[in-house]
C-alpha cells in the first residue's frame, strides 16, 4: 500500500435505508488499516521493535528470533516464534550477485479459508478465500540493492573541497548552531573508481567564531593514506565550540593555498576558497533538532524511495561453484530500532551502567568510514583453521588415483599453506578410553604399529582465489575402505604489513595461570591468563574439537559428560598469533569416592 494512496482519507458514512455491498465494507477496513499504518510510519517510523536476532546454526542455515517490526509503510511484522532456515531456500538467495547479503523481512499476505461463494454464478467462481493472513517472509538482498533516499533537510551546510573522478571530498556541519554548544565538522571522503590509490589530505580551516580543543580559531585537518573501495565513504569527524554569543551570520573557510591532496604520488591543486555559511542562535540543542525535524512535510516523507524491507543482519559469505559458506553474521550498522514508550522504564534503566561519554577525540573515525581502516590498529583476520573431509577410494587398486571434493577452508582468499594427515582412532590401554591420531607426512615411517589407515601418497591443490582446496591421494596398494579420513590444516601466511607485525610479536606471549586441570563430568573452571612481555588486552576462548564441553567469552569452561582430555586454545583478540594452549582431564568421580572424602574431612 502506498503512502501516497492513503491521502486524503476517506471513511464510510452511514445514513438510514443505506444498501452495504462488499466494497462498503472493504472501504471500511481499508479506512481502519490505512489509519494505523500512516500512525505507525509518522510516530515510530521503521525498525525493529523487539527480538529479531539472526544466529548461525552451522555454517549453511540460521535461526532468526522471534520479534516485531515496522516496516516503511507502517505494517507490523510479526514473528510469532522462533524461525530455522537453511540460507540456499531464502527468496533472493540464487540472485546474489556478491558474498556479502543483508537479511531482511517483508510484509506477505495470503488469502486463506476456501468458502463456497453464494453468488458464484454472477462471478463464474464456486469458491472464495474467506480470510487474509497478515505475514512475512525472509529475503536475502545485495547490500546496494537496500540503499534509500533520505528526506530533504535544510538541517546540514555542506560545501566541496575536492572533486575529481576519483574521489569527492566535503565538509558538513549543522546550518545552524547553539550558543556556546560543542559542533561537529565532518569531513566526507567519497570514492568513485575501482582500485583507486590511497589519498592524503592536509586542509586549514579558519573558524571566526568557533575554537577548536586547543582555543583556536582554526582547525587543522590531517588524514592520511585513506584507502577506500569503489562506492565506500569515509566520514572523519572534528569538534569546535560555538562561540558564547548569537551571530546570524558567520562563515567557515578552506583555504586553497593551504590546502594539499595526494592521490597516490600525484598532488593535486586546489586554488579556490571554500565558504561554508552558518549561524548561530541563542536556542537549545533540543530544540533545533526537534524543529528541524519536524518541518519536513508530508511530501518530503513521501518522496523518499523505500524498498519496504527490514534489515536485520548483514551475512558474509564464501562461495564455490557448488556450495557455500556462512563465515560472518553481523547485526552491527544494518539493523534500525524503533523506540516505543512502552520500553521507556527499561531502557532508562539500562542507561544507568553508563557514565557520560566525554569530549569525543578530534578526528573521530565514524561507523561510515571503511572497516578496513578502522581495524587497522589491531590484527583480527584468523590465521588457521583445521578440519576432517573424507577422500571416497572404494574398491582402489595400487596406482588409482582419487579426489575429494572442493573444501572450503575459512580463512578468505589468498595465499594459504594446507597440509593434510591421515586422522584414525586407537585403544588407549591406560584409560581405556579411543585416542585420536594423525599421522602427517611418511605414513610408511609407522607401517609397524599397523594403523587403520589407507596407504597412500597424498597432495594438495590451493586455490588462492576461490579460499578453497581440493586433495589427491594415490594409492600405494589395494585397499577395501570405503574412505580415507584425512585431517586438514590450513595456515594463511601474512606478506608486507602483515610480516611487519609478525616481528612486533617476538618475544611477547601469554600463558594460562592453570595450564591443566582435572575435573568432574559437567564441572566448570576458569581459565585466567598472565601476559609477557605484552600489555594485558582482551583474550578469546575457542575449543579445538567438536562435543568437548563449553567455554564463555570469558573464560569459564564447562566439562562434557564423557571423560577424556579436551585442548582449549587461548589467543589475544587483536593479535591471534599470541596464543597458548590449557587442558581439561575429565573424569567421572564415583560417589562412593566423593562420600569417602567428605567422611575424611
Amino acid at each position: 500500500m502506498n503512502k501516497n494512496q492513503q491521502l486524503p482519507f476517506q471513511r464510510n458514512r452511514y445514513y438510514h435505508g443505506k444498501m452495504l455491498t462488499s466494497a462498503d465494507f472493504l472501504a471500511e477496513q481499508v479506512y481502519g488499516l490505512q489509519k494505523r499504518q500512516f500512525s505507525n510510519g509518522m510516530l515510530f517510523g521503521k525498525g525493529i521493535v523487539c527480538g529479531l536476532g539472526v544466529y548461525s546454526l552451522d555454517d549453511q542455515s540460521i535461526m532468526v528470533d522471534s520479534g516485531l517490526a515496522l516496516d516503511s509503510e507502517g505494517r507490523e511484522l510479526v514473528v510469532a516464534s522462533t524461525v530455522v532456515r537453511k540460507l540456499s531456500t531464502i527468496t533472493g538467495f540464487d540472485s546474489l550477485e556478491s558474498s556479502q547479503a543483508v537479511l531482511c523481512l517483508r510484509y506477505q499476505e495470503t488469502q486463506t479459508t476456501p468458502v463456497y461463494a453464494v453468488g458464484g454464478a454472477q462471478s463464474s467462481e464456486s469458491f472464495e478465500h474467506n480470510r487474509v493472513a497478515e505475514g512475512w517472509e525472509l529475503v536475502l538482498q545485495d547490500g546496494d540493492a537496500l540503499e534509500e533516499g533520505a528526506p530533504i533537510s535544510e538541517f546540514l551546510t555542506s560545501a566541496m573541497v575536492y572533486s575529481d573522478s576519483t574521489y569527492v571530498v566535503s565538509l558538513s556541519l549543522p546550518a545552524i548552531c547553539p550558543v556556546g554548544q560543542q559542533v561537529r565538522l565532518d569531513m566526507s571522503v567519497q570514492c568513485l573508481a575501482e582500485g583507486a590509490e590511497p589519498l592524503t589530505i592536509q586542509a586549514v580551516v579558519k573558524t571566526p567564531a568557533f575554537t577548536t580543543p586547543d582555543g583556536e580559531h582554526q582547525l587543522t585537518i590531517v588524514q592520511e593514506n585513506i584507502a577506500l573501495s569503489q562506492g565506500e565513504e569515509g566520514v572523519y569527524s572534528y569538534w569546535m565550540t560555538a562561540q558564547a554569543t548569537a551571530n546570524p551570520e558567520t562563515i567557515l573557510i578552506v583555504e586553497g593555498q593551504d590546502t594539499h591532496i595526494t592521490v597516490g604520488d600525484s598532488a593535486k591543486e586546489m586554488k579556490d576558497n571554500v565558504h561554508l555559511h552558518l549561524g548561530i542562535q541563542n536556542v537549545s540543542a533540543q530544540a533545533l533538532v526537534l524543529r528541524a525535524a519536524t518541518r519536513i512535510n508530508l511530501e518530503g516523507h513521501q518522496m523518499v524511495v523505500e524498498h519496504g524491507m527490514v534489515a536485520l543482519a548483514t551475512i558474509t559469505l564464501q562461495r564455490t561453484r557448488t556450495a557455500y559458506l556462512i563465515e560472518a553474521i553481523d547485526e552491527d550498522g544494518v539493523r534500525t530500532y524503533v523506540e516505543t514508550p512502552a520500553h521507556a522504564s527499561l531502557r532508562h534503566h539500562y542507561e544507568g551502567y553508563f557514565a557520560p561519554s566525554g569530549t569525543p577525540q578530534v578526528g573521530q573515525l565514524e561507523a561510515k568510514a571503511n572497516k578496513e581502516d578502522a581495524m587497522a590498529h589491531g590484527y583480527k583476520e584468523p590465521v588457521y583453521a583445521t578440519g576432517v573431509c573424507e577422500v571416497p577410494v572404494s574398491q582402489g587398486r595400487k596406482g588409482q588415483i582419487f579426489f575429494s571434493d572442493e573444501i572450503l577452508h575459512g580463512l578468505g582468499r589468498g595465499n594459504v599453506h594446507v597440509e593434510v594427515g591421515f586422522e584414525y582412532l586407537t585403544q588407549d590401554n591406560r584409560t581405556q578410553n579411543q585416542s585420536r591420531n594423525t599421522i602427517y607426512g611418511n605414513a610408511d615411517l609407522f607401517r609397524g604399529e599397523n594403523p587403520p589407515i589407507v596407504q597412500s601418497d597424498k597432495a594438495v591443490k590451493v586455490q588462492c582465489d576461490r579460499g578453497s582446496f581440493v586433495v589427491a591421494l594415490r594409492l600405494n596398494q589395494d585397499t577395501t575402505q570405503a574412505t580415507a579420513s584425512v585431517r586438514w590444516v590450513a595456515t594463511r601466511y601474512g606478506g608486507g604489513e602483515d610480516s611487519h607485525r609478525l616481528q612486533q610479536l617476538v618475544g611477547k606471549s601469554i600463558a594460562a595461570l592453570q595450564p591443566t586441570v582435572v575435573l568432574a563430568t559437567r564441572e566448570s573452571h576458569y581459565f585466567g591468563v598472565e601476559f609477557k612481555n605484552i600489555e594485558p588486552c582482551s583474550v578469546s576462548y575457542t575449543l579445538t574439537e567438536e562435543n568437548s564441553g563449553s567455554i564463555t567469552t570469558d573464560g569459564v569452561y564447562t566439562a562434557p559428560s564423557k571423560e577424556g582430555v579436551y585442548e582449549i586454545r587461548i589467543s589475544c583478540t587483536d593479535n591471534p598469533l599470541v596464543s597458548t594452549y590449557a587442558y581439561a582431564v575429565v573424569k567421572k568421580y564415583q560417589v562412593n569416592e566423593q562420600e569417602g572424602k567428605q567422611e575424611g574431612k
